[in-house]
């Protein structure tokens, strides 16, 4: 017999994690002036309080092209952000980390925990009219564990599921493969959402610039390097409760401008060509703050922050010892308050703080110690020479660091900042920026440091980085090459622990774990800031700080 899903809530609370995206250092999400899910003039502007218009254009700036539309096949946020206005997924996760109806209706766990059965709603259509039901949700996640799809990081979000059993029109059962915490928390995620089963067969690999789905805006167009159109879905009526519209959205069109200059995306904002633009850089934050024409948006990420992965592959970076001069040398502080101007906050764990097990006891635990980074090195037996580059049997000492082009978050200008700083222990860094980082790094891992985060919410996001299983699975394999038994089983015990606090403890001995080991350099969490003319009301977020358009609406 199924059960309603609030009685399912204390199952529940352990998939996932608190809060949404971009989390601060108290652990929650903000929007300027109120609380995430408001808009930033809520508590000062009475305007707001009044009847939202209907119709308009949005104009929203990217500051990336979205690699696909397809939210099965996409590795990137930037896509994520047209991806959830046209698709929908079988359940919401609030901020507060419980799960609430979307698609699905109510659901019940088998007691071994291998199973879900979803009752969905009736009413729903894809935008080209094909029937919702158990049939479509069938496919869907067979069409991710599909090789030929070729998902990216919906394969790890939909992990351990195995099949699906049609047990009538309106009711699936999901089978998995062993029980997880994280399997119901990761069902609500934009890349594991609802496909069209008629589109994805007509379309194949092109479903990605032919995307459709049941969400609150149908697919227009995307031109290529330019902008990407969507309109209003009129029969949209199953909304979830991260709204409060739960209807058809009130704008007739999102239009998402493709702006990678931050100069070119910040001036656009501010002379009215478009009304709102994204991933606000640091030193325009404090004067957009001031300027009386615009209102900002922001909420910090959650999941994994951005990371420095030392790769263990290779060599001396296989040595503690080495990786424990890195972790002594980079001054973290230093280059957060140089480059983010006190916008960003500072990293300390694999995990951002509100991601559930978070470790706060990591939080100042690493200083920068240039005697105890150059003694390492003396132990090692590198030796300085007349260049101040250290050398051992006649070999220089350097550190391959690569980056991605174009220039996201300043993460370039943290390689520059970190060759100076590991020039002084005598470290060669050679920095390579590439707009190939998936053959350079996933494929041919050919890198000594390699950046990267990943928006998610559940600490089983570190088995994709951390967990020896992952090291040759592609788009999330094991960045630093890291193999501990002990952590291996950590991550296990975590997936299928029910107890919330030996959860919790679990994900705290992975995360002091990969501290003490030196695995990694976390630099800063980061928050999606978008700023707006005050005109645009009511953006909202989902709990992984993605923007929703349902409630917003322009002020006339």
């Amino acid at each position: 017999m199924l059960k309603k899903r609030n009685n399912w809530k204390t199952i529940i609370a352990l998939t996932t994690a608190l809060v949404l995206v971009l989390s601060g250092c108290a652990g929650t999400n903000k929007a300027s002036n109120t609380d995430k899910n408001a808009s930033p003039a809520a508590t000062t502007d009475a305007a707001t309080a009044a009847a939202p218009a209907k119709g308009g254009e949005l104009t929203y700036a990217l500051a990336t092209s979205p690699d696909t539309l397809d939210p099965h096949r996409s590795g990137l946020a930037v896509a994520v952000r047209a991806i959830r206005t046209i698709h929908d997924n079988l359940v919401a996760q609030l901020p507060d980390g419980t799960i609430q109806p979307w698609l699905a209706t109510e659901w019940a766990v088998s007691e071994d925990g291998l199973s879900y059965t979803f009752k969905l709603r009736q009413d729903v259509k894809f935008h080209d009219g094909t029937p919702f039901n158990a049939e479509a949700v069938k496919y869907n996640y067979d069409r991710i564990l599909n090789p030929e799809t070729k998902a990216a990081n919906s394969a790890a979000l939909i992990r351990p599921y195995k099949s699906a059993d049609v047990i009538d029109e309106f009711t699936v059962k999901l089978n998995l493969e062993t029980p997880s915490n994280a399997f119901l928390g990761n069902l609500s995620q934009a890349l594991v959402s609802i496909v069209s089963p008629t589109a994805a067969q007509k379309y194949g690999d092109q479903l990605g610039k032919n995307p459709v789905g049941t969400g609150p805006f149908k697919f227009v167009s995307w031109e290529e390097n330019s902008q990407i159109t969507v309109e209003r879905n009129p029969d949209y009526k199953w909304a979830p409760p991260l709204v409060a519209n739960q209807e058809a959205p009130y704008l007739d069109k999102v239009i998402f401008k493709i702006a990678p200059e931050e100069a070119t995306r910040i001036g656009s904002v501010q002379s009215g060509q478009v009304l709102a633009g994204e991933t606000i850089p640091p030193q325009n934050i404090l004067a957009l703050e001031k300027d009386e024409k615009l209102q900002l948006f922001k909420s910090n990420t959650q999941g994994l922050p951005y990371t420095l992965f030392i790769n263990e592959n290779k060599a001396p970076w296989n040595e503690l010892k080495a990786r424990q001069a890195l972790q002594a040398a980079i001054d973290v502080d230093a280059i957060v308050k140089t480059l983010y101007l006190g916008t960003y906050d500072r990293a300390w764990s694999p995990l951002t703080p509100g991601t559930f097990g978070y470790d706060k006891s990591l939080e100042g635990g690493v200083k920068p110690d240039l005697d105890k980074a150059n003694a390492l090195l003396d132990e090692l037996g590198y030796v300085k020479g007349a260049d101040g580059v250290r050398a051992k049997d006649g070999k220089k000492l350097t550190l391959h660091y690569v980056d991605g082009s174009p220039n996201r978050e300043k993460r370039n200008d943290i390689a520059a900042i970190i060759q100076q700083q590991l020039k002084q222990i005598g470290i060669a860094v050679e920095v390579e920026i590439t707009k190939d980082v998936r053959t350079v790094v996933y494929e041919n891992g050919n890198y000594d440091i390699y950046g990267n985060s990943q928006v998610n919410s559940d600490p089983e996001a570190l088995r994709s980085f951390y967990h020896s299983g992952a090291v040759s699975v592609g788009a999330n394999q094991n960045l630093p090459g890291f193999k501990n038994a002990e952590v291996d089983g950590w991550i296990d015990q975590g997936l299928i622990e029910k107890d919330e606090t030996k959860r919790q403890e679990l994900y705290a001995k992975v995360q002091q774990a990969i501290i003490e080991q030196a695995v990694i350099i976390p630099i800063y969490v980061f928050p999606y800031t978008i700023a707006a003319s005050k005109t645009v009301k009511d953006i909202k977020f989902d709990s992984l700080a993605y923007p929703l358009f349902n409630d917003a609406f322009i002020q006339k």
